[in-house]
């Protein structure tokens, strides 16, 4: 799809406190089990940062087709407390952890992640934000290269039990 077709079919916004469910039922199809952000967390995440949520909405449905979400901070570094700490949240915070970026399978390979990552660091840009982190699966180290993020290396985070590279993009 060109920009315009995803701009034509997806309205993105920040996520409204009565679609957290929603959400939380996306996490759990786009993450494993071991990965996932569990119930509890999502709701409290988006109860104390949903202004660091952006949701791409189905204009045919009305229903979210995925989000993107972090906590804002001012610490530069990977920590898995982001996961599960929502008290982390500095809405003024310069920096932007990402905790997740989730497609629902049938919107995938479209181009509609990477228009998730693009309208979100455009806002995130416009309230002052400098840097955006995320932690990813080395498989997908190319595909957040494609979005502007530079590979800093293994993390120290291991959520999950996973290992993960650290990925930064200056904003």
């Amino acid at each position: 799809m060109t920009r315009s077709d995803i701009d034509a079919r997806y309205t993105f916004r920040t996520i409204r406190p009565d679609e957290a469910e929603a959400a939380n039922a996306i996490e759990q199809i786009c993450f494993p089990p071991n990965e996932a952000c569990s119930r509890a967390h999502m709701l409290a995440r988006i109860a104390a940062a949903s202004d660091a949520f952006w949701v791409a909405v189905d204009r045919e449905t009305g229903r979210l087709a995925g989000f993107i979400n972090g906590i804002a901070t001012d610490e530069t570094a990977f920590r898995d407390e982001f996961f599960t700490d929502e008290k982390l949240h500095d809405p003024d915070g310069r920096a932007l952890m990402i905790l997740g970026l989730d497609v629902l399978p049938e919107h995938r390979l479209r181009g509609l992640g990477r228009a998730l990552m693009e309208g979100f660091a455009a806002r995130e840009r416009g309230k002052g934000r400098r840097l955006l982190v995320l932690t990813c699966l080395d498989r997908l180290v190319p595909m957040y290269e494609r979005m502007g993020f530079t590979d800093r290396g293994l993390s120290a985070s291991t959520w999950g039990g996973e290992a993960w590279h650290e990925m930064e993009r200056m904003l």
